[in-house]
């Protein structure tokens, strides 16, 4: 399920089409021709950063991955519009032992920041204005854009961040916000369009947001069989 950000500047435009997700080949485009764009996924250990870049960039779902020390580095080409849009996706790693001697790095002409949370723990939740402050004192300009991803949506029976109470953080930055799980395969599409999401706005120098399913699909992925296993990347 994808949660849009509601309240606030109402700048937003839709862009979550089946049209635009089918817009993207497997195809290896030209590098020279194609326009790059850093976007940094931050937030604490164990969150599933590393398994949302996987499922966007590889397709599928990362079992058993190591905790990333400093940075993983991964990349899609878009082809949108025409227009082809590479996306570097810097995977950083939560524990503050392995960023010490990169951080400043991770920061240097970013173009686009995903915060990201574990809805089935509260203390990662609770983390985020310190990630959100990092990123001020690292002088990342206000129009870079930000948005929020709470992972690990499957696991129904052990949330503990609600989506009011994330909604209500979202709102306080003006950060739209989206629920997924990179393990649930159903949920491919609505990892894939939080990333385009970002590349339209990087491409346009607009904002965008993405579109909130029905009603219905809610409920029907709500039915879904709870997962067991916990994410533990």
């Amino acid at each position: 399920m994808a949660i849009e950000n509601t309240t606030g500047n109402n700048d937003f435009a839709t862009i979550y089409t089946r049209d635009s997700l089918a817009s993207d080949s497997c195809q290896d485009y030209d590098s020279a021709q194609a326009r790059v764009f850093k976007i940094i996924v931050i937030g604490d250990s164990n969150v599933g950063k590393t398994c949302l870049t996987y499922r966007f960039c590889g397709g599928k779902f990362l079992q058993n991955p190591e905790a990333t020390i400093g940075v993983d580095f991964r990349e899609r080409t878009l082809h949108l519009d025409g227009e082809n849009i590479k996306l570097q996706i810097w995977d950083t790693a939560g524990q503050e032992r392995f960023r010490k001697s990169m951080v400043e790095h991770y920061y240097r002409n970013v173009h686009a920041i995903i915060f990201v949370y574990d809805v089935t723990s509260l203390a990662s939740f609770e983390s985020l204005p310190e990630w959100i402050e990092e990123c001020s004192r690292h002088s990342v300009p206000p129009m870079v854009p930000r948005i929020l991803v709470g992972n690990k949506c499957d696991l129904r029976g052990a949330r503990e961040v609600s989506t009011l109470l994330a909604q209500r953080l979202a709102d306080s930055y003006n950060f739209p916000l989206f629920e997924t799980s990179a393990r649930d395969p159903a949920e491919k599409e609505h990892v894939d369009a939080i990333f385009l999401t970002l590349a339209y706005r990087l491409k346009n120098h607009k904002p965008l947001r993405l579109k909130q399913p029905s009603e219905s699909s809610f409920l029907q992925l709500a039915g879904g069989q709870e997962e067991n296993t916990p994410c533990l990347c």
